[in-house]
Parts: C-alpha cells; structure tokens; sequence
C-alpha cells in the first residue's frame, strides 16, 4: 500500500439480495485524517463503513487494509439494548467475550480500562449499569470501550443521532482531542450543521460518492441538491458554511447578518 495509507476502498460496488447500496465507490483514509460521510438515509453510509469494518463484502471491487491496523468501532446508540444488565466496566472489556459470556477481568486490564475512563471523563462510574447514565455518559462508553484496545483509526456510526445539543458539542470536542492524539477517525453523520460542518474532510455519498473534500468546498447548493435530490441553500456565517433546507428562509431570516 501508498505509505500513509490505512484504507483503500478500490472502485466498490456492495450490494443486498440484488439491490446495490453503493457502486463504484472509490474512498481512501490516510493516517491523521478526521472524515465524516455525510448522505441521506439509504445513501449507503454506514454498508461503506461497514465495508472498512470488512462486515460487508464488495461484490465488486476490493478493500485493502494497511497490515495489522487496529481499528475501534463505535455503534449508533439506538442499536444498543440499554436494559441489558451490565456495568460500565463490563462493557469496556465485552469485546472479547466468547460465547455470550462476559470474561473475567484481569488486574491489567481492569487498570486499562480504568484509566480510558477517567480520561473521557468517566471516573468512578465503572461498576454503574449503563441504563443508568445520562445519554451523552453512554456515547462516551462506547467509545471508551472502542478506545480500549487503543485504535489507530476509530470508526462511528452516528455518533450524533439522538443526543442533545450540549452531548453533540461534547463528543464533537472528545474526538477533536482524540484527533490531536493521533488517532485518526471515520464517522457518518445526518448532522451537516452541528458537526460536519466542523471536520476537515467531508465525503458525500448517494450510491456513490458525489464529492470529496473540505466543508468550505463541499458544503454549497449544488453538491447538496446533488446529494440529498432537494433544493439546499448554504451561507456563510463567521466563515463557517450554514446549511438551510428549501423551507430554511424563516431559520435565515432570524440569524440575520448571514451572507
């Protein structure tokens, strides 16, 4: 592989029974990179994720992986059953459970998963069952829990969806720390103006990749309409891009000043 490379999804197609989810998708994730797949629901967002993940096979085309790289996934929130009856801990070190059950934790790996804890700002909540932390403390375990084989390259799906706006300013400023760390991260997003607006990369997929780049580049009319199959109107405030639906003129008029 290119040196710098950890993935290369070379001119993917993936497909369901015989309907495609994306096709023809060429997409690489270099070291140090922070990208967010933005796109609308059935755009193929999270099967390209999942194509990284190698969960899903191409039916065309190949995915290459730099040799040995370590990656951390982080699920949508929705997906997880919140009343299943497990401590915070518990969760950390499940990604090694065989049969459904739950390991026994050893005295290095309990002081490992204590310390991601503390510094995502956990400390002391590892015994508490997850139903009973707020909703941004749960977001935060899973990606203590993804962090706990120590990723080079952390993939999210979602990691926005359903939380409020404080968690979502939360988790936008974690994983810009995590970023600085070193650790390089994929995500998707539903979320043009609460987050993707702030990452350094953006990709936009339909089926297939419609356009590749900086917010500043890829966040206008044309590249949206082009994405979401509606009228989108941007402007510009402070020198970050505003996304507005075709019924965003009321929302434009109360931010006056935009242009």
């Amino acid at each position: 592989m290119t040196p710098g490379v950890l993935v290369e999804c070379a001119h993917i197609s993936c497909a369901y029974d015989s309907t495609y989810a994306i096709k023809d998708v060429h997409f690489t994730m270099h070291s140090g990179d922070f990208v967010g797949i933005v796109g609308p629901s059935g755009s193929g967002k999270t099967t390209l994720l999942k194509s990284v993940l190698g969960s899903v096979k191409p039916v065309h085309g190949h995915v290459t992986m730099r040799p040995g790289l370590r990656m951390g996934y982080v699920p949508q929130v929705e997906s997880v059953d919140w009343n299943f009856p497990v401590t915070v801990l518990e969760v950390m070190v499940m990604t090694r459970a065989a049969n459904g059950r739950i390991p026994r934790i050893t005295k290095d790996e309990r002081e490992s998963a204590l310390d991601v804890l503390e510094k995502l700002g956990l400390g002391g909540l590892h015994n508490r069952h997850i139903r009973e932390l707020s909703g941004g403390q749960q977001q935060r375990v899973f990606v203590a829990r993804a962090l706990f084989h120590r990723p080079e390259l952390l993939v999210l799906d979602e990691p926005t969806s359903g939380v409020d706006v404080r968690t979502r300013h939360e988790l936008l400023h974690l994983l810009a720390d995590l970023h600085d760390e070193g650790v390089s991260i994929m995500l998707t997003t539903h979320d043009l103006n609460g987050l993707a607006a702030h990452l350094p990369r953006l990709v936009c997929i339909n089926k297939e990749i419609i356009a590749d780049g900086a917010p500043a580049e890829i966040l206008t009319s044309d590249v949206l309409e082009r994405t979401y199959g509606a009228p989108m109107e941007v402007l510009m405030h402070e020198g970050m891009p505003v996304v507005l639906d075709h019924g965003g003129t009321e929302v434009a008029r109360r931010l006056g000043g935009l242009s």
